[in-house]
């Protein structure tokens, strides 16, 4: 099956750019907004060579798995715009739970309790399954002229396949007994996104996101760490605050609102990040 969009998101106007293999979908989405393409435009991948992860991590992909970015243009304060990370959070994992059929995936993170959601959000930019990464977002941003900006949200899923040379625990769909191919995840995104960015509206509905962004949030409640800068906070993760900042509380009852950070939980977080 070949990649395409959902009706609800070619009535709202997005189009799509399809590709066997690109060198990375988010570099190519901005080429596409410096060379005056008006946004809503999804730039789409079952490979990706030279992709990049958060703080400049390379992240290349097999073939199969799913390379998404989303270009979109956009005027005003770039703080709203960096919500669009929990938006597609939100959007993807609506999708999975759509295309995937319950049964062997659970929720369990560094050996917790199993939550009720089967592919869980965590702060700020990944999705879990099982407690393990299987799916990472990353936001970049170009100035463009009179003001406005270019925004690329890119995601990728491990669909076929996850890497193994990572310090945390990371998995695919077809690890957890799925058969779904990314075409057929991406359509079921290109749908969750139209109705998830429909509610954010331009940031206006930020709290309604945020809401619902907690309700799948992992590690709620429970021992977190966090690193900064080579720092190691620990504390309980509290919630994310009106901005969408990673809130906790210290051992010492001092509430801190972090704004970035490398995120650890359960065993991991009690034992060292």
């Amino acid at each position: 099956m070949a990649f395409r969009l959902a009706p609800t998101a070619e009535a709202q106007g997005f189009r799509l750019e399809a590709h066997e293999t690109v060198g990375s979908t988010n570099a190519l989405a901005l080429e596409r907004a410096r060379e005056g393409d008006p946004g809503k435009l999804w730039v789409v991948s079952k490979r990706q060579e030279s992709g990049r992860g958060r703080r400049g991590r390379a992240w290349a992909t097999p073939h199969g798995n799913l390379a998404a970015t989303l270009l979109l243009r956009a005027e005003g304060e770039l703080r709203f715009a960096a919500t669009l990370g929990f938006v597609a959070g939100l959007a993807l994992a609506e999708a999975l739970d759509a295309v995937v059929p319950a049964g062997r995936i659970s929720i369990g993170l560094d050996g917790a309790s199993a939550g009720s959601n089967r592919f869980e959000l965590k702060w700020p930019n990944d999705v879990l399954a099982s407690g393990a990464k299987l799916a990472g977002i990353l936001l970049e941003s170009s100035m463009l002229e009179g003001d406005r900006f270019a925004v690329a949200v890119g995601i990728g899923v491990n669909v076929v396949a996850y890497p193994t040379d990572l310090p945390y625990p990371a998995t695919s769909l077809q690890a957890l007994g799925s058969s779904c191919d990314a075409e057929t995840l991406f359509l079921a995104l290109s749908d969750a996104w139209a109705s998830n960015a429909r509610l954010w509206d331009a940031g206006r509905g930020l709290s309604a996101i945020r809401q619902r962004w907690l309700e799948r949030a992992a590690g709620l409640g429970g021992q977190v760490a966090v690193r900064i800068d080579g720092t190691i906070v620990r504390g309980t993760f509290e919630t994310i605050d009106e901005d969408c900042r990673f809130v906790i509380r210290d051992d010492k009852g001092a509430v801190l609102t972090i704004t970035a950070g490398d995120v650890h939980f359960g065993a991991v977080a009690s034992a060292g990040a």
